[in-house]
């Protein structure tokens, strides 16, 4: 692992200690997790957007979604 510094103003870090206290992990833990799970909702959000763009060029046809349709489960 690498080391690094990073500034935060006095209330981030009083919060991130609360948090990091309450995880039962120190800041640095608690940091990482925190920013794994941010890139992965920025690439979850890349993704929807490329699949917005990409419906938006040639959207779904009329059969696209009968299989919709079908694909369900049956109601009860």
């Amino acid at each position: 692992m690498e080391t690094i510094q990073v500034v935060l103003d006095k209330q981030l870090l009083q919060a991130t200690d609360q948090a990091a206290k309450r995880s039962k992990i120190n800041r640095s833990a608690l940091v990482r997790v925190a920013l794994r799970e941010h890139l992965r909702r920025l690439e979850l959000q890349a993704m929807d957007k490329r699949d917005r763009e990409g419906y938006t060029r040639q959207p779904m046809g009329e059969k696209e979604f009968l299989w919709d349709a079908e694909a369900a489960w049956p109601e009860e």
